[in-house]
């Protein structure tokens, strides 16, 4: 039954990796022709910033899509998620949302808490870091039952 369960997980995680390569790729075409047509508007090669602010949103995404591509493939080869790489997914898509809002239209609870989630994301990653600095990637456990020495 394990067999055919690991069977069927691997089958899922090539179905996700295919379908997030097909993304990455459409999501790069349409990047493209968006920044195709907003440069080909009147004011030829001019953006305004709302138009800025799109480019870079969607930039990001595909960026953000990469990184996704990178934790399937992680997750296929040594069939284990890699926390940092997850933060990091995380801290570039807040980074996005940061770009890309209009600060207009929000009040300050809500500013204060995608601040809030900023310090979360960036603390976890650096005690992630850490534990991966002190234990290594392979191991929960410190070596001979003591931490390593920096």
């Amino acid at each position: 039954m394990e067999k055919l369960l690991r069977i069927f997980e691997k089958i899922i995680v090539s179905a996700l990796l295919s379908l997030m390569i097909f993304t990455v790729v459409v999501s790069t075409i349409e990047l493209g022709v968006i920044l195709y047509q907003e440069l080909m508007k009147p004011l030829f090669m001019l953006l305004n910033l709302e138009e800025m602010l799109e480019v870079f949103g969607f930039f990001l995404m595909v960026l953000i899509g990469l990184e996704l591509l990178e934790t399937i493939k992680a997750y296929f080869e040594e069939n284990r998620v890699h926390a940092e790489v997850v933060f990091l997914v995380a801290m570039v898509a807040v980074a996005r949302k940061v770009i890309i809002i209009d600060y207009n239209k929000f009040d300050a609870l809500h500013l204060f808490g995608v601040a809030a989630v900023i310090v979360s994301l960036g603390a976890g990653y650096f005690l992630v870091r850490a534990a991966l600095n002190l234990f290594g990637p392979t191991t929960r456990e410190p070596p001979h039952g003591r931490p390593r020495e920096m």
